[in-house]
């Protein structure tokens, strides 16, 4: 099974990607995020020591995300194999990440900047759900409310313009070490991210054609961007 990492800039769309390739591939669909939640949802121990820290405002510290992330990965269903989606950020991380498991390939998508600062300017999150639209590629069937429950949807903070353009300038400048790094270990390929869904999965594929098994077929392509 493969062990595949997925990185890009905020609204690359590896989130949307994310998903349909590891259930095609028969492997657990990672992220920290999620993996969070489920830690502080589950009132592990981990979980509430990172709890303290997100109610307190600050950022979850690395050492916490890692042991979380060690747990994860030796659940039986990412023992084999895993699509682990935004992490590692930066080359502290991913050299702690390569004590924990085997990476075959380092997915990186890439999208011009004025590109990547239309998509999140664009985004809408719904507050109750968590539903992402986006006003111009992935639009709520009613202006402003939530398809699934009707709740007024919201514009986070860090996805106006200037606060994008300010993300996007630091992940470039924490992820071109990184980026280096998997270069040199001859395990980074680039995704074209622009274009549809579809178009964009179809790229992925074909990076990925030798690790998909045999018996796995097309899967339907994904409906939208973040």
């Amino acid at each position: 099974m493969p062990r595949l990492v997925f990185l890009g800039p905020p609204g690359s769309g590896k989130g949307t990607q994310a998903p349909a390739l590891a259930r095609e591939l028969g492997v657990p669909h990672l992220s920290t995020g999620d993996i969070l939640r489920a830690a502080v949802a589950a009132r592990t121990p981990r979980g509430l020591e990172a709890e303290d820290h997100i109610r307190a405002g600050r950022l979850v510290p690395d050492p916490l995300v890692l042991g979380l992330l060690r747990e994860r990965l030796a659940a039986p269903d990412a023992r084999t194999g895993f699509l682990l989606d935004g992490y590692p950020r930066n080359l502290a991380q991913a050299r702690a990440l390569e004590g924990l498991a085997r990476v075959d390939r380092v997915l990186s998508f890439e999208l011009p900047e004025e590109r990547l600062v239309e998509r999140l300017a664009g985004r809408r999150i719904c507050p109750a759900c968590a539903s992402v639209y986006n006003v111009a590629t992935a639009p709520p069937r009613t202006p402003g409310r939530c398809d699934r429950d009707g709740a007024e949807l919201v514009q986070r903070p860090d996805d106006r313009p200037e606060a994008v353009s300010k993300r996007l300038r630091v992940f470039a400048e924490e992820t071109a070490p990184l980026l280096a790094h998997y270069r040199e270990l001859g395990l980074l390929r680039a995704i074209d991210a622009s274009g549809p869904p579809g178009t964009v999965a179809e790229r992925l594929r074909r990076e990925v054609a030798d690790l998909i098994p045999a018996t796995s077929s097309s899967p339907a392509p994904p409906r939208r961007a973040a």
